[in-house]
């Protein structure tokens, strides 16, 4: 990639045109990790965070932002989203990890969608526990998968 498409000819910022591309399926898997206390873990699965069902909350919240990433992330389209799921596990005594997959049939892809998702789900998990736990460390947002479109499925190595 030799030049970078949020960028015109003189070097300003543009929406990029996608008017031209074709519509099609397009879906992609963003993944994150929160690390927290063993006992805030413990309070997550027993559901006794005074604030409310941390993993549930978390959950709606990523989903309303991957709904409104447009109105976030400048120069995004905003998308008429056919899904957004997100999905979270707790594979050790300390870290919930988050993934969301989002999927559209659009002419440009969601991966801003599914990595916003996580982002906010991961903040959400930080802020109904601050006051149990002030170490939380929220890590390795990243994108997973993504597939549809000229530049085809892509599928992180590691």
């Amino acid at each position: 990639m030799n030049q970078f498409s949020h960028f015109d000819a003189e070097g300003a910022s543009r929406m990029v045109d996608v008017g031209g591309k074709e519509v099609t399926v397009r879906s992609a898997r963003a993944s994150g990790r929160v690390r927290l206390s063993a006992e805030t873990v413990q309070l997550i699965r027993d559901r006794k965070v005074t604030k409310g069902d941390v993993l549930e909350v978390a959950r709606v919240a990523g989903i309303m932002a991957a709904k409104r990433t447009a109105e976030v992330i400048p120069l995004c389209h905003t998308l008429p989203l056919d899904t957004v799921e997100l999905l979270f596990d707790i594979p050790n005594a300390t870290t919930i990890a988050i993934e969301a997959q989002a999927r559209v049939s659009a002419r440009t892809g969601v991966e801003m969608e599914a990595l916003l998702a996580v982002g906010t789900a991961a903040l959400t998990i930080y802020d109904m526990c601050k006051s149990v736990d002030r170490e939380i460390v929220i890590e390795q947002i990243r994108l997973e998968e993504k597939t549809g479109g000229r530049s085809g499925h892509f599928i992180r190595s590691q």
